[in-house]
Formats: C-alpha cells, sequence, structure tokens
C-alpha cells in the first residue's frame, strides 16, 4: 500500500505533463470509475463472506455484537486521542515556520474532523485479506468472526457517524473558509494570465506578429485569467468578458440546435429504403464527436 502511494505521488509530482490535456481529463474520468468499481466488488466480496460470517454468529450474537461494539469505540476514541494532540502540534510547527496552510484552527473544527472517520473499503480490504487456511492446511482461526467484527465496524461508522455528521456540522457551526478559497482561486487566475503574457511577449520577440494578431492574443491572455475567476480582472474588461460570454453562448446554443437538427436527418434517412445502416452510423458518431467539441 504504501509502495503505490508513494509511487502516485511521485508520478503526480514528475512524470505528468502539464500539456497532456487529453490524458489528464480522461484520467480522472477512468479513475472515478475505477474507484467506483474497486469499492463495489470489495463491498460485494465481502457480502459473499457475510454469510460464512453469520452462520458462525448464530448462537453467539451477544458475544460477537460486543467484540463489535469494543472495536468501534476503540477506533472512534482512538481517532480522537491522535487528532486532538496532533491538530495542536501542527498549529505549533506552523506558526514557529509561520507557514499558512489549512489545518484545524478550533476544538469545533477538530471534532467535526473525528466523527468524519467513517471505515470503508480499506477495512474491508484488510478483512479479506486473511488467507483461508494457514501454512498447515489449517482453517485461519477465527477468520469469520473478524470478517463478522469488519462489518460491524463500517457499518456503525457509516450509518451513525455518516447519518449524524451533516447535524454535528451544523450544530458546531463549522463554515468553510470560502473567502480565502476565492482569494487563492484570484491568485492563480492573475497569475496564469500573467503566464500566458509573458509567453506571448517572448513569442513576439522572435515571431514577427500583426498588430490585430497581438491585440487579440494580449485579450486572450487576459481570458485566461477571467475564464478561471470571474471576480479578477478590471471592470470594465469583466463586462467585456460577460459580452463575449454571452454572445458564446448564445452561438452554442444555435449550433448546437443546429446539430440536432442534423442528426435528427440522419436518423430519419436510416428508415429510408435502401439505406446504409453503417454508413449511417458513421455520419453519425461524425456528429456526435463534433457536439462534443
Amino acid at each position: 500500500v504504501l509502495a503505490v502511494l508513494t509511487t502516485a505521488l511521485f508520478l503526480a509530482e514528475y512524470a505528468s505533463d502539464a500539456d497532456d490535456v487529453m490524458t489528464r481529463l480522461a484520467g480522472h474520468t477512468v479513475w472515478d470509475v475505477v474507484d467506483t468499481l474497486v469499492t463495489g466488488v470489495a463491498f460485494g466480496l465481502i457480502g459473499l463472506e457475510l454469510h460464512n460470517a453469520l452462520r458462525t454468529a448464530s448462537g453467539r450474537w451477544g458475544e460477537l455484537l460486543g467484540w463489535a461494539g469494543a472495536v468501534v469505540a476503540v477506533v472512534v476514541l482512538v481517532r480522537l486521542l491522535w487528532l486532538l494532540p496532533a491538530s495542536w502540534l501542527t498549529r505549533r510547527l506552523h506558526a514557529l515556520r509561520d507557514y499558512e496552510e489549512d489545518i484545524p484552527m478550533s476544538w469545533r473544527e477538530s471534532v467535526v474532523m473525528w466523527w468524519s472517520g467513517m471505515r470503508g473499503v480499506a477495512s474491508v480490504a484488510l478483512a479479506l485479506a486473511i488467507p483461508l487456511k494457514t501454512d498447515s492446511g489449517a482453517p485461519f482461526p477465527d477468520r469469520d468472526e473478524i470478517v463478522f467484527i469488519a462489518f460491524g465496524v463500517i457499518m456503525a461508522t457509516l450509518v451513525l457517524q455518516g447519518l449524524t455528521l451533516p447535524w454535528l456540522v451544523k450544530r458546531l457551526g463549522v463554515r468553510a473558509d470560502t473567502e480565502r478559497e476565492k482569494a487563492f482561486e484570484e491568485e492563480l487566475a492573475a497569475r496564469a494570465a500573467r503566464a500566458a503574457r509573458r509567453r506571448l511577449r517572448e513569442i513576439e520577440e522572435v515571431e514577427e506578429l500583426p498588430e490585430e494578431l497581438s491585440e487579440q492574443m494580449l485579450r486572450r491572455a487576459f481570458d485566461i485569467g477571467l475564464r478561471i475567476s470571474p471576480q479578477w480582472g478590471e471592470e470594465e474588461r469583466r463586462e467585456g468578458h460577460d459580452k463575449r460570454v454571452r454572445r458564446l453562448k448564445r452561438l452554442r446554443r444555435i449550433q448546437s440546435e443546429m446539430l440536432s437538427a442534423a442528426r435528427h436527418e440522419v436518423l430519419a434517412a436510416r428508415r429510408e429504403p435502401g439505406a446504409d445502416p453503417e454508413i449511417v452510423d458513421r455520419v453519425l458518431r461524425h456528429l456526435d464527436v463534433r457536439s462534443l467539441r
């Protein structure tokens, strides 16, 4: 687990290409699907194993539920006992080193972080990783009991903590620091726009650009930052950007309706006598790709 995590952090930091747009967009989608599939498979496997655990618990419900309750209490309390001194120590260290990082600054935020410690796929994976038999061929001792307890911890934390977390957040009055988020977003927008203008000046030093093209590219550089954060930029330029955005939306709407009419016409041609469905599908795919663009 640690090796996979370390490799992922290294690849994300050093092996990614900033200009590889399609891979990055596709990667987010692929990994969302993979995460959903892995989670579903893990809970499916624990469900298949659960009937053995339930058979083991027959006649011992009080004992096994007591063990599961004890483990739930331990994992919840240990998180609290670790989180309070850890957040205090983090604040002290960041104050000494003059860091400004988003860390819990009050006991209310620490309590919310503590109550957010639901157990899920990791606990399932650990329980399923226990072998069925020992090296001698004998059944692994108490494996069904461990699976039952793991399932009990997952259900208790997901149901109890998961359903009561919104109520706890409202009760404690914890709010997101939206002003800080907006300020950082505007800072990134300004840095992105400055980087684009700086690269434009470097290109102008090497290539001779027409004045009209240079001014157009300069506006595009400004739009880069403005599209990231609409609050960034001068008021009059923001108004100009809003007009261009409205115009672009109108053009996209009209183009979308035109492409929709084209698709309906192509689909209608499928029903005509002598129409080749493969050619219709090929043309329709071309229109679909054009719609995505």
